[in-house]
C-alpha cells in the first residue's frame, strides 16, 4: 500500500514504522505542527499518490480532516477519538460521497479481542444477578479525553448485554452511593500509563476480573495498518466499525 498519514506525532511515527515492517510505503506525512512532515495541510497534491489515509490527529481537527479526505475520494482509517457524538453527520457525509471509512475507539488487536471476550463474559454473567458489574480504566496524563473511547465501548457492551445495568455512571461525581442499575466505570489519568482497562464481576463470594494492559502503543499502530489493508482488500463502502474486521474470529 501507499499510505498517507494525517498526524505525524508520536503515534504517526509508530504507524510509519509498523507499515514499513509490513512492506508498505508512507508517501505523504501531513501535519501543520511537525517539522518532520512533508505537507502542512490536506490537499490534492498531498494525497495524489496515496491509496489509503490513516488519520491520528486531535478531536479538534478530526471532523474537518475527514471531510477533506472523503471529498478527495480516498479510503480512510480514523484512529482519533472524541468525535462519535457526530457519527450520524459523518455517516451521511461518507455515504453521500460514496466513501469508505473505518473508525473505532481502539485499533489494538488485543483490545478488539478483549471486546469479544467481555461480550461473551457479559452474556454468561447476565444469568447470574448476584454478581455486580463495574469497569475501570487508566491512561497517561496527556490523554485528551476521559473516559476513553475504549472505556465507552466496553461500557456499551456491558449495558447492551447485562440487563440489570441500565445506565453509565462514569466517575460518580455526585456524593452518593451507586444505584443498583448503574454501571460504575471510573477513569484515572496518571504519569505515562499507556492504557489499562478492567471489567469486574463481583459477588459476596468472589471476584472475576478481565484486564487488558497495553505495554506500549505498538499494538495500536499495527492494528491501524491492518485496518488499512483490510479496507483496501474489500469492496465495502460507508462507515465501518473496526470491530467488523474481527467478526470472523
Amino acid at each position: 500500500m501507499k499510505i498517507g498519514l494525517v498526524g505525524y506525532g508520536r503515534m504517526g511515527k509508530m504507524i510509519e514504522a509498523a507499515a514499513r515492517e509490513e512492506g508498505h510505503d508512507i508517501v505523504s506525512r501531513i501535519d501543520p505542527f511537525s517539522p518532520d512532515a512533508n505537507h502542512t495541510e490536506i490537499s490534492p497534491l498531498a494525497l495524489n499518490d496515496v491509496d489509503v489515509v490513516i488519520e491520528f490527529s486531535t478531536p479538534a481537527s478530526v471532523i474537518a480532516n475527514i471531510e477533506k479526505i472523503i471529498k478527495l475520494g480516498k479510503p480512510l482509517v480514523v484512529g482519533t477519538t472524541g468525535w462519535l457524538g457526530r457519527l450520524e453527520e459523518i455517516r451521511a457525509m461518507v455515504d453521500s460521497a460514496g466513501g469508505r471509512l473505518v473508525y473505532g475507539a481502539n485499533y489494538s488487536v488485543g483490545v478488539n479481542l478483549f471486546y469479544k471476550m467481555v461480550r461473551e463474559a457479559a452474556r454468561i454473567m447476565n444469568a447470574f444477578p448476584f454478581y455486580d458489574v463495574a469497569g475501570f480504566e487508566a491512561h497517561h496524563n496527556q490523554k485528551t479525553d476521559s473516559p476513553s473511547g475504549t472505556a465507552k465501548s466496553l461500557a456499551d457492551i456491558l449495558l447492551s448485554t447485562i440487563e440489570r445495568k441500565k445506565r453509565l455512571e462514569p466517575n460518580c461525581l455526585a456524593e452518593r452511593k451507586i444505584e443498583p442499575e448503574e454501571l460504575h466505570f471510573p477513569s484515572v489519568r496518571l504519569g505515562s500509563v499507556p492504557g489499562t482497562h478492567s471489567i469486574f464481576f463481583d459477588s459476596s463470594a468472589d471476584t472475576i476480573e478481565l484486564t487488558h494492559r497495553a505495554r506500549n502503543r505498538e499494538g495500536f499502530a499495527r492494528g491501524a495498518v491492518m485496518a488499512a489493508a483490510w479496507l483496501l482488500s474489500g469492496e465495502r463502502k460507508g462507515l465501518i466499525p473496526v470491530e467488523d474486521m474481527f467478526a470472523d474470529y
